[in-house]
């Protein structure tokens, strides 16, 4: 009797036991119920393109678009691309491999609403069953967009962008194949389901996000990094190094607010640090500090150039599911209320901030108003870039941080801040007004903040040294 009851009492306890699968478990399902209530989110996603990387690996790209049934591929590219080794290698392909495609070439660096829109007329006139972006990020994020808004063409242009700025919403229909080939080594955007552009009307930059976005591969061929100039490396460089830290130091993903409802396509990409985002971007950090000096100083140092192309994937991968923070949200404004400046190594008509410059300006600001949440963190991250913790005190994690950020900086030749870029103090109100809409990203600070304490940040970011 005292066997059978002992087995009763063991069936009883499988019987009433939650399997702690995640097909199976009633922890999960109650969990995933109660985010009409829960105040935090409670798991993350991870969510990147497939990568291919190698020397000359561009020399592929034919065969894939063969291999996916291609009948009319658009190429887009911007105009300074249009006859450089990049797009010339990616063309011989198409050729070689018989592949059908249409070359749109008028591509905006740093886009706009309007220079989106254009490209998305020219993808609604054709029939295109494939996309292909061969440039920076400006070129890949408007492919992006072209390949989003074809496949939805009743959709008006502000129903998948960012709110508040946009209507924010979910993208259920399913878009075509698109193939990225960076030519920088900077954005992360062929990893990312991210397309970012200047609104003009409030001359503010906003953008899309969305999983659904993201290219279905890409094609990272560190031979492309050759063609970049300088400044052109070292700003797609700043763009990684922030990337890194951002995503390496934003809230943690169960602490993001509010939990998705109901569905968990509503959970955002930019979801907060999480474990294995942290390696991306803790990995990136290591090779920026390794290798982009070497890069920016020596255009022909191919282990330096190949390096930053790797650390860009790297970084991408991390902040593509972690997301940024100030440094990002910050520098939207930045660079969509440029006034004169001129930015050296970039052939363009217009004004110019470059992103990754736009965002680096404020990193020491940011780094020690943030770093009381997470001081281990940016310790961290100041030990990777060269600094000496040993003796460092918890309290001085910021400023110790900070200090690393404007010797590499200024190593770099970077501005000296935003008066060096035609920006005072009475810019400061609007750099604010800029600010607040990047909601998506600023509220992934650890810190939280107030108007107030972003007129700060710009004012100590109007001169680094």
């Amino acid at each position: 009797m005292a066997g059978r009851d002992r087995v009763a009492h063991l069936l009883r306890q499988l019987a009433t036991a939650a399997c702690r699968c995640p097909a199976h478990s009633n922890t999960y399902h109650q969990a995933a119920e109660t985010c009409t209530v829960r105040s935090t989110d409670y798991a993350f996603e991870m969510a990147s393109s497939n990568i291919r990387y190698g020397e000359g690996v561009s020399r592929e790209i034919g065969m894939d678009l063969q291999n996916l049934g291609a009948r009319n591929v658009c190429l887009m590219t911007d105009k300074n691309l249009s006859g450089l080794p990049p797009v010339k290698s990616v063309l011989e392909s198409l050729v070689r491999n018989g592949v059908n495609f249409k070359v749109y070439d008028n591509v905006r660096v740093e886009p706009t609403d309007s220079s989106f829109k254009e490209a998305i007329s020219f993808a609604k006139k054709e029939a295109f069953d494939v996309f292909v972006a061969v440039g920076g990020g400006s070129v890949i994020d408007t492919c992006k967009a072209a390949n989003l808004y074809a496949c939805h063409p009743d959709a008006d242009f502000l129903d998948f962008v960012n709110a508040p700025i946009g209507k924010g919403k979910p993208i259920t229909g399913a878009l075509k194949p698109l193939i990225a080939v960076p030519t920088t080594a900077g954005t992360g955007s062929e990893t990312t389901g991210v397309a970012i552009f200047d609104y003009e009307p409030l001359r503010a930059k906003t953008g899309i996000a969305s999983r659904a976005i993201r290219p279905t591969l890409g094609i990272v061929d560190p031979v492309h990094t050759l063609s970049m100039p300088a400044r052109v490396a070292a700003n797609s460089g700043f763009d990684v190094l922030c990337h890194a830290l951002e995503s390496y130091t934003a809230l943690p993903y169960n602490e993001r607010s509010p939990c998705p409802p109901r569905n968990p396509i509503n959970r955002p990409a930019y979801q907060g640090s999480n474990p294995i985002s942290d390696v991306w971007s803790r990995h990136a950090l290591n090779v920026v500090a390794k290798y982009m000096k070497r890069a920016v100083r020596d255009p022909e140092d191919m282990e330096a150039r190949s390096s930053m192309h790797l650390a860009s994937v790297f970084a991408g991968i991390g902040f593509g599911n972690a997301g940024v923070h100030l440094c990002h949200g910050m520098s939207y404004p930045i660079a969509g209320n440029v006034k004169t400046h001129t930015a050296e190594g970039y052939s363009v008509d217009h004004p110019l901030v470059p992103h990754g410059l736009s965002v680096v300006l404020t990193s020491p600001a940011v780094f020690n108003f943030t770093a009381p949440m997470c001081p281990e963190r940016h310790l961290d991250a100041a030990e990777i870039l060269g600094a000496d913790i040993r003796q460092v005190k918890k309290a001085d994690a910021g400023a110790v941080l900070a200090d690393t950020l404007r010797h590499f900086l200024f190593d770099l030749k970077v501005e000296d801040g935003l008066e060096a870029v035609g920006y005072s103090k009475d810019d400061i109100p609007a750099l604010v007004k800029g600010t607040i809409p990047q909601e998506r990203v600023t509220k992934l600070s650890p810190r939280e903040h107030t108007e107030e304490d972003l007129s700060q940040l710009f004012e100590a970011s109007m001169k680094l040294y």
